[in-house]
C-alpha cells in the first residue's frame, strides 16, 4: 500500500495496469476524479463505470450493471478492476473482480478515510442483502492499494469523522503509541498530519491481516465493534452510515467488557469522550429496539456454531475473542446504551 499527497496522477507508474481498465466509481466521486485518474492511464484504454452513491446501492443488482457493462465492451481476463472511491465501491468492485471471468487484477484507490483505513486492507469484498450485511462476497486481495491523502481535502467534516472510527478501533486493538497518540490527537486534524496518521493506522491492520488473511484466528480481533455495528446499520435500514455505527459499536463492546468484569470501570468512559470529541455518537437512536438488533444479531456473519461472538477488551491493546456472552448482558447493554437512557 502506498500512502502519500499527489497520487491518483501517477497511477501507470504506481500500479500495474496492462491492457483494458474498468474504472469504477459512484457518481459523487466521478465528477471529481474521473477525468484525472482517465488521462493519466490514457483514456484509450478505460472504461468508465458509475454507480450510485451509497451503502443502499452495495446489491446483486448494482454488480449485475456493472457486470453488463464489461461485458457489452468485451473486456476480456488481461482487464483491471480500478476502483476510485470509498469503502462501498471498493466492496463492490472488488466482488466484480473476483468473479468476473472467474476472477481479473484489481487495483483500489480509496478516496476516503473510512475506506484508507479499512475496506482498502484486506480483501475482504462484498455486497449486502436484506438478511444482512456482506453476507454474499469474496476474499479479494488487491494488486495495489494506493491511498492519495489529499483527496480527504474534498471530504466533509462528517466522512472525516467517520473514518476515524476505524482509526480509533484500530488504536484500541494495537494500544501503545497509537492509542496514546490518539488520546493527544487535535480535532479537527491539520492536513499535514493525515499521511502520517493513515499509515500507522493501515499498518495495524496489516499486520493482523497477514498474519490472519483468511479469518480463520487472530483477525477476527478486527470485528471490534462490529456485532453491534452491523445490527445497527442494518435495522436502520442504512440511515446510519458505517462509520457512526462503529463509533456507537465500540462504545457497546467497551460497555459490555466492562459489565462482564473484563475490563476497568473507566475505560468506556475514555473511549466514550474520545469519541465525542471526533464528533461521533456514542448512543443507539431510540427508535432501534433492542430486540430488533438483536434480531439482526442473529444473521451475523460472525457467528460462530449459531452462536454469537463478541470481541471484547482488557486495556487498549488487549482485545480478545467471546463466544459465550449471555444475552441478557447484551440486551442490558443494548438497552442501555440507547440514546433514550
Amino acid at each position: 500500500m502506498l500512502v502519500g499527497r499527489g497520487l491518483l496522477g501517477r497511477l501507470p507508474e504506481l500500479a500495474p495496469l496492462p491492457c483494458h481498465v474498468a474504472l469504477v466509481m459512484d457518481e459523487n466521486v466521478a465528477p471529481l476524479y474521473g477525468a484525472l485518474v482517465a488521462e493519466a492511464i490514457g483514456r484509450e484504454r478505460v472504461l468508465a463505470v458509475t454507480v450510485p452513491a451509497g451503502e443502499a446501492h452495495k446489491t446483486l443488482e448494482t454488480v449485475r450493471d456493472i457486470y453488463d457493462k464489461l461485458l457489452d465492451a468485451r473486456l476480456d481476463r488481461q482487464t483491471t478492476i480500478l476502483a476510485v472511491g470509498g469503502g462501498v465501491v471498493n466492496d463492490m468492485a472488488g466482488f466484480v473482480a473476483a468473479t468476473y471471468l472467474r476472477g481479473v487484477a484489481f487495483v483500489t484507490c480509496p478516496t476516503t478515510l473510512l475506506a484508507m483505513v479499512d475496506a482498502s486492507v484486506g480483501g475482504k469484498t462484498g455486497v449486502d442483502v436484506p438478511q444482512g450485511k456482506n453476507l454474499i462476497g469474496a476474499f479479494m486481495q488487491p494488486t495495489a492499494v494506493i491511498a492519495d491523502v489529499d483527496t480527504l481535502a474534498t471530504l466533509p467534516p462528517a466522512e472525516l469523522s467517520a473514518g476515524m472510527a476505524e482509526v480509533i478501533k484500530h488504536g484500541l486493538l494495537a494500544g501503545g503509541v497509537l492509542w496514546a497518540e490518539l488520546g493527544r490527537l487535535p480535532w479537527p486534524l491539520p492536513a499535514e498530519r493525515w499521511g502520517d496518521l493513515v499509515a500507522t493506522a493501515v499498518q495495524v491492520k496489516r499486520d493482523v491481516v497477514q498474519e490472519d488473511p483468511f479469518e480463520r484466528g487472530r483477525r477476527a480481533l478486527l470485528n471490534l465493534g462490529h456485532t453491534f455495528a452491523h445490527a445497527i446499520e442494518q435495522v436502520s435500514q442504512y440511515a446510519v452510515a458505517h462509520g457512526p455505527a462503529v463509533a456507537m459499536g465500540l462504545a457497546c463492546a467497551a460497555h459490555l467488557s466492562a459489565q462482564l468484569g473484563h475490563c476497568a470501570p473507566n475505560l468506556p468512559t475514555d473511549i466514550e469522550q474520545l469519541l465525542t470529541r471526533c464528533q461521533l455518537p456514542t448512543r443507539i437512536p431510540a427508535h432501534l429496539p433492542a430486540e430488533a438488533l438483536l434480531a439482526a444479531m442473529g444473521s451475523d456473519k460472525k457467528k460462530a456454531d449459531g452462536r454469537l461472538r463478541f470481541v471484547l477488551l482488557r486495556t487498549p491493546g488487549e482485545a480478545f475473542l467471546e463466544g459465550d456472552v449471555p444475552l441478557a448482558a447484551v440486551r442490558e447493554t443494548l438497552n442501555s446504551m440507547s440514546k433514550a437512557q
